[in-house]
């Protein structure tokens, strides 16, 4: 027979456990009750008062929060970042009503918050960051839920998560100061604070964390790092796809600093004009990426070509969920019809620049696969205490650090 347990509140999963315990189902269905708190701002002029809004924005997260803080109070989650995923699954919803209502597939809900919350929402890159947070950032919420209620590790997700964020609130804030919406700026600005911090303070905790794969390699990891570069087709492709990336980082980068050089010049003119878009969106995260990004990648060729860079297995996800967002962003954002057509991709070189920035979204995703995948080259070599002979088997090459 069925029993549910109280005490667990629909946080713990035991075996004879009930549906109720099925939390990311339930954090879920409660995201959508936003569609309510957003009608009755639509339709009550009161609460569209710009200083409203963001008292409302306050209020409604610590309601979320004491919500789930309640539910789960007899069987409190092992970990923090519990409560983040499972308010931010709420703010998801939000995100991506926004992004539908701009695109004019709904209507009703966020007419007001265009006029005095959020303006810049309305700009392409905007609205296709509305859909990554909407889509993927929700489904990832809920997966990370699942696997804390089921006791499983997440840290590799948790990692890719915190970069994707990171890169979305970090080029968000900062292209609104910067761009052209710089003097619109109402107070709901200042709640996009929090979603850049929270990853942040997330992203500090996961690398933190032991990690959920072996940390020293035995006769694999030695034979592996044996090999030369000559012999690892794979890593030679990586590398030359690494440099290839940090050679586009560099012109883009260049050209978001006004460069004269002529090639600068010229690919604004006939390849990217989107970079010059005055929302200021693709101004600053070319410059993200070529202050931050460029050393990462750099950092990677040496991981591929020096074994025993255990921190690849880390830095690579986190690298990849920040490219993929941003470059997410960019490229829809420089084909949606919100784009002024000046700044759109020219017809003549669509495939060139379109192709240019998938492979450039997908080498670091290669990357961190690769190291995932195969680790052995990443790991530290040492033998077993007592041991003079490391034996040939998977299953007892490598020593996993304490949990």
């Amino acid at each position: 027979m069925l029993v549910l347990k109280s005490e667990c509140c629909g946080f713990c999963r035991e075996e004879g456990s009930t549906a109720f315990e099925e939390m990311e189902t339930l954090v879920f269905l409660f995201s959508f009750s936003a569609l309510g708190v957003l009608y009755a701002m639509n339709t009550i002029p009161e609460f569209q008062e710009p200083y409203v809004i963001l008292e409302i924005g306050v209020a409604v997260l610590v309601i979320v929060f004491l919500f789930y803080f309640l539910i789960t109070r007899g069987n409190p989650p092992k970990d923090v970042l519990f409560f983040v995923f499972a308010v931010f699954c709420f703010t998801c919803v939000i995100d991506l009503i926004s992004a539908l209502e701009y695109d004019g597939i709904i209507s009703g809900f966020m007419e007001f918050y265009q006029k005095t919350g959020e303006p810049y929402l309305g700009t392409a890159y905007a609205i296709m960051m509305c859909y990554w947070d909407g889509i993927a950032h929700f489904i990832m919420y809920l997966v990370m839920i699942s696997r804390i209620t089921d006791r499983k590790a997440y840290r590799t997700l948790g990692l890719f998560w915190a970069g994707s964020l990171c890169a979305n609130m970090s080029v968000f804030i900062a292209g609104i100061v910067a761009g052209k919406y710089g003097s619109e700026i109402r107070p709901a600005f200042w709640l996009n604070f929090l979603f850049l911090l929270m990853p942040v303070w997330g992203a500090v905790t996961l690398f933190t964390k032991p990690k959920d794969r072996p940390l020293i390699g035995g006769y694999n990891a030695q034979h592996a790092q044996s090999m030369a570069l000559i012999w690892r087709p794979l890593d030679i492709t990586l590398v030359l796809l690494l440099l290839a990336a940090m050679a586009f980082t560099i012109l883009r980068g260049l050209v978001a600093l006004d460069s004269p050089l002529e090639a600068c010049s010229i690919y604004l003119r006939h390849y990217e004009p989107y970079l010059k878009d005055p929302v200021g969106y693709p101004r600053v995260m070319m410059l993200h990426l070529f202050f931050y990004g460029l050393p990462l990648l750099g950092a990677f060729v040496y991981g591929l070509l020096k074994p025993g860079c255990t921190w690849m297995s880390d830095w690579t996800v986190f690298f990849a969920g920040a490219v993929i967002q941003c470059q997410w962003a960019h490229i829809g954002g420089s084909l949606h019809p919100r784009t002024t057509a000046p700044f759109r991709i020219p017809n003549d070189a669509f495939w060139c620049v379109l192709t240019a920035n998938l492979l450039y979204a997908a080498t670091p995703i290669l990357v961190a696969l690769r190291v995932q995948s195969n680790p052995y080259f990443f790991l530290k070599i040492a033998p077993f205490p007592g041991q003079t002979g490391l034996p040939n088997s998977e299953e007892k090459d490598t020593k996993y650090k304490d949990k």
